[in-house]
């Protein structure tokens, strides 16, 4: 009789299996982190509304510009609805001021002034600052333009006169490109 064959039982090599559960761990990991920090910040931007004529530098507004004001706050004042606005910006001119006054009023807050010649450090601030949230930008002359381009990197035309029922709303995300939409009021 022979000598029984001495045989060998491997174990399976269980690296590649580890390996492979090592994985899909980390990048289910890096996925959730991406899908939790992907967020849209909305931009809202109009021009001040109408000016009285005349030939002061900084003129206030009409009574027709005061009644676009009124219909701005009554548009964009529901702060109950759980989107409201975050922030109002408007620039250091006094119809800007005056434009965002009826809405500053009816949402309790003091709007933040920046300079008309900032437009880029404005632009920056808007999304370091309310990441994920939806911000209003009242601003004169070019700075809209100014604004959206560095927001965008769209050219926007200067207003013609009597455009300044023009609301722009700018959805700027965390990971992607930013589009933009032009609304007659």
């Amino acid at each position: 009789m022979d000598p029984p064959a001495i045989t060998r039982h491997r174990r399976p090599f269980l690296a590649p299996l580890w390996l492979t559960l090592l994985a899909i761990v980390v990048i289910g990991a890096v996925a959730v982190t991406f899908y939790r920090s992907a967020t849209t910040t909305v931009v809202l931007l109009v021009r001040p509304v109408e000016k009285q004529p005349g030939s002061i530098d900084d003129p206030p507004l009409s009574p027709e510009g005061e009644q676009r004001a009124q219909r701005l706050a009554q548009m964009l004042g529901d702060g109950g609805a759980g989107g409201g606005l975050e922030a109002i910006y408007v620039s250091d001119d006094r119809r800007a001021q005056q434009t965002a006054a009826p809405l500053a009023q009816r949402l309790h807050r003091a709007p933040q002034r920046f300079s008309a010649r900032d437009a880029r450090t404005a632009a920056a601030r808007v999304l370091r600052e309310h990441t994920g949230g939806t911000v209003l930008v009242i601003g004169s002359g070019a700075t809209v333009p100014q604004m959206i381009h560095e927001l965008n990197g769209v050219e926007v035309a200067a207003a013609a006169p009597g455009e300044s029922d023009i609301l722009y709303v700018l959805s700027v995300p965390s990971f992607g490109r930013a589009h933009l939409v032009r609304i007659r009021l």
